[in-house]
């Protein structure tokens, strides 16, 4: 019976009742806030601690690791930017939204790949009571419409065309898919125009001049890839990352100030290692490897500086960190470091950004969270960035529909330590390469459903050098044993006949089937994590 209607000498029972849910409220654990760092174009070789012989060193990045857990496993979505970010944020592969592949936008390209009833990252924390936040690159479309009200279509020429009292607030931006607060670049902040910085949705100044790319410093030939096109005045190049830095700290201290009945999510959609090659002045020379050295030491700086930050605000022991990156390293970025400073951004795999070899989509990935996570330990458990969404909804005590986040797979009992490295959580795992062509893994079983690359063309110029025999020149399609060849060198399409049609009987199901991550998942919840794999 409520409260309200009981006699009076009841009141006691009802008062001490209501007491003890309070108190169990309470005394509950509290939800952690989360943090993702998403790197652009760094590759498993570009931090020492995936990569010992690297020509630099990532102390604080090396530090995460150690007080967190680090994979050795783990995959882009994509081998592209805009299809990876697409997957990060609603948890499938950008065949589910385009039906095939997906290309990295320009200009005012769109209309978001994340289309109305898709349900982000954002939508599900906040529905969990997260204040949520993006800063840096978005690049997964938006619209933006002319004077007659008519939606543009992409490319350099139409930026000229934009009505910006039609287009704002963007109805398909970040504050439209989830997020409280924003402060984004269109696409790539220093490679494609429209060279613009929207703030909520707003963009407080339209682009009316044209960027030449004399204005930049050409570091020992580093400034490529940056095309000229429309820009607003003062739009900051070389500094576009402090600018994301600086307003994610700013949106953690003043939620911190302002809402201490929630937690905070935020993404800082960093452009390191992007081209061109624009460190900021206070970071360049402090390697020997030159200016993309010089760029990958300053995201190391900028991640020490946030876990720092995090401990000076006391929210250090119960924030979760994330580190991952959208695809493998460039191709100029992966030559250039190879034959100037022996330095292997691919790790050791074949391939780099485009390709569905290894080397495209094979990334680093580092979780920490002191209150849960065991620190220093390293697991070899098969995983891709779309798992984030399950993996955070089992955190936040979130049940996802089986309509949502239907390539995501539910990853906290790794990161935990309750989950043994035999015991996999993924049966299998897809990814796609530049054009949209599919590769399957199951256990150390690799297909690809394409021949070649499926993205760089490695018939003419430098990439020709990296170019290796293909022995099945006849074959559709290409099987690995990664376990046994990792380097991917040996074709087993026709000596593996019965395994290469069971992976594309896999391939065509998971396809046609609508999801590849299994129906039903339960979250762990918060609530639920054993006590023995927490450190406070």
């Amino acid at each position: 019976m409520p409260c309200m209607a009981v006699p009076l000498r009841s009141l006691t029972c009802c008062a001490i009742l209501l007491f003890m849910q309070v108190t169990e409220l309470r005394t509950a654990p509290d939800l952690p806030n989360i943090v993702i760092i998403y790197t652009d174009d760094l590759g498993f070789g570009d931090l020492s601690v995936y990569n010992p012989k690297a020509a630099y060193k990532t102390p604080r990045i090396d530090r995460m690791a150690a007080e967190g857990v680090r994979f050795t496993d783990s995959h882009s979505p994509s081998t592209i930017c805009s299809p990876s970010r697409y997957a990060l944020l609603s948890g499938q592969q950008i065949y589910r939204s385009t039906g095939g592949g997906g290309v990295a936008f320009e200009g005012p390209g769109g209309p978001s790949y994340l289309t109305p009833g898709t349900l982000t990252l954002g939508d599900m924390l906040r529905a969990r009571g997260y204040r949520t936040g993006i800063f840096g690159k978005w690049h997964v479309g938006l619209t933006w419409y002319d004077d007659d009200g008519k939606r543009l279509d992409g490319g350099f020429a139409n930026s000229r065309r934009i009505n910006y009292a039609n287009s704002s607030p963007l109805v398909d931006g970040p504050n439209n898919r989830g997020f409280d607060q924003s402060f984004v670049t269109p696409n790539c902040p220093t490679t494609d125009p429209l060279y613009v910085y929207i703030e909520n949705g707003m963009v407080k100044l339209p682009a009316t001049v044209t960027h030449q790319r004399s204005n930049l410093p050409d570091l020992d030939g580093w400034l490529w890839d940056n095309d000229e096109g429309f820009m607003s005045v003062g739009y900051d190049f070389v500094n576009a990352d402090m600018i994301f830095f600086n307003k994610t700290v700013d949106f953690i201290t003043s939620h911190l100030a302002n809402n201490t009945d929630k937690p905070f999510f935020a993404i800082l959609s960093t452009q390191i290692a992007h081209a061109p090659v624009l460190p900021a002045e206070e970071f360049r020379g402090k390697t020997s490897a030159g200016p993309r050295g010089d760029f990958v030491w300053q995201l190391d700086v900028l991640v020490g500086r946030l876990l720092d930050q995090l401990r000076e605000l006391g929210v250090d022991d119960n924030t979760l960190v994330l580190l991952t990156s959208d695809n493998g390293p460039e191709t100029v970025h992966y030559n250039r470091m190879r034959q100037e400073y022996n330095h292997d951004a691919s790790g050791g795999w074949r391939g780099m950004k485009r390709d569905g070899w290894e080397g495209g989509h094979r990334v680093p990935f580092i979780a920490r969270w002191p209150r849960a996570i065991p620190a220093g330990r390293v697991s070899a458990q098969m995983t891709s960035s779309t798992d984030l969404f399950a993996t955070l909804a089992s955190v936040a005590g979130y049940e996802l529909k089986d309509e949502d986040a239907t390539d995501s797979f539910d990853m906290l009992p790794v990161l935990l330590g309750t989950r043994k490295e035999g015991d996999s959580v993924r049966p299998h795992m897809l990814t796609q390469s530049f054009r949209g062509q599919f590769q399957i893994r199951q256990g150390q079983w690799k297909y690809l459903d394409h021949v070649s690359s499926g993205g760089n063309d490695y018939s003419e110029g430098f990439l020709t050098q990296y170019l290796l025999p293909e022995t099945e020149p006849t074959a559709t399609g290409q099987l690995f044993h990664l376990g046994k060849d990792p380097g991917e060198t040996t074709n087993l399409y026709f000596t593996e006949a019965d395994k290469r049609r069971d992976l594309q009987a896999l391939l065509s199901v998971l396809k046609t089937s609508g999801r590849s991550a299994p129906r039903g998942r339960k979250p762990i919840g918060i609530e639920n994590i054993p006590a023995t794999s927490r450190r406070d």
